[in-house]
């Protein structure tokens, strides 16, 4: 390829383009492509490769505990687990209403996999997500706060089309947390879709916040406009340990039923 048309398109940052170009010049030599044709097909090949990039950052800016997928969480472990409702939820319909989604259930009943691999999802739709634990959440306002970049790390819990709060309920929190989770909360209500999952009911939250007050504050505008799913059986973690353990090959997904209430039919205040 000529070198000078190597680097006209590197300037223009047209890497995708070049990188096929060779390619498309054969396919238009062998089978007589149309001008046209060969124009499109290099752009679309430029356009997939920024898609492919643009992916690549969300994903690494999203700050994922790990790399989970829809499509390696396997239902038939639990069948009582309804697909349907959780290829709903990645569709991203909920984020376009700002509406928000609850996961509550035991350790190990597949609620931060099936939350991740839906921030994953959010991100293959053209969305930008942040994920955090609810320790990192509180730990970072505590920092900053001390620092004084209290707007700031606020900015980075705002910003997003999907903020997913993870792990609450695990252990009691430190003092002052109620508020800034309420902050967050309270500012995104019907502006921004919020997914959080807690491992123990709604009705310990006060004791785990240390404030009962903003426990309920908390809880009124989250469920505001929310789907709770409700998960319940034994940790897939500990299935898995006891299948290994009997030399039986162990099952990816979740022991867990699921079940969805819509709490915005219930006509919750604001």
């Amino acid at each position: 390829m000529d070198n000078q048309l190597l680097s006209t398109l590197k300037k223009l940052r047209m890497s995708g383009l070049a990188s096929t170009l060779e390619i498309r010049l054969h396919e238009a030599a062998t089978t007589g492509l149309s001008h046209r044709e060969f124009l499109e097909l290099l752009l679309q090949d430029e356009l997939l490769l920024r898609n492919d990039r643009l992916i690549s950052r969300r994903v690494a800016l999203a700050c994922f505990r790990d790399t989970k997928r829809l499509e390696d969480f396997d239902f038939s472990y639990n069948p009582s687990i309804k697909k349907s409702q959780v290829f709903d939820l990645a569709t991203c319909r909920f984020i376009r209403e700002r509406r928000d989604v609850l996961w509550v259930g035991p350790p190990g009943t597949g609620k931060s996999h099936l939350c991740q691999a839906l921030g994953l999802s959010a991100i293959r739709c053209g969305m930008t997500v942040y994920y955090r634990s609810i320790f990192d959440t509180v730990r970072d306002f505590l920092h900053d706060e001390a620092m004084e970049g209290h707007d700031r790390i606020l900015q980075r819990y705002l910003k997003p089309d999907l903020l997913i709060i993870d792990d609450m309920g695990m252990k009691q929190l430190p003092k002052r947390s109620g508020e800034y989770l309420f902050e967050i909360i309270m500012r995104r209500h019907e502006l921004k879709s919020t997914m959080m999952t807690s491992n123990r009911p709604l009705e310990d939250w006060g004791k785990l916040i240390g404030d009962v007050p903003s426990a309920t504050a908390i809880l009124d505008r989250f469920l505001h406009r929310s789907e709770l799913f409700q998960l319940t059986g034994r940790s897939y973690r500990l299935g898995s340990s006891e299948n290994n353990s009997k030399g039986a090959k162990a099952p990816t997904g979740s022991d867990a039923d699921t079940k969805t209430v819509d709490k915005a039919s219930k006509g919750a205040k604001s």
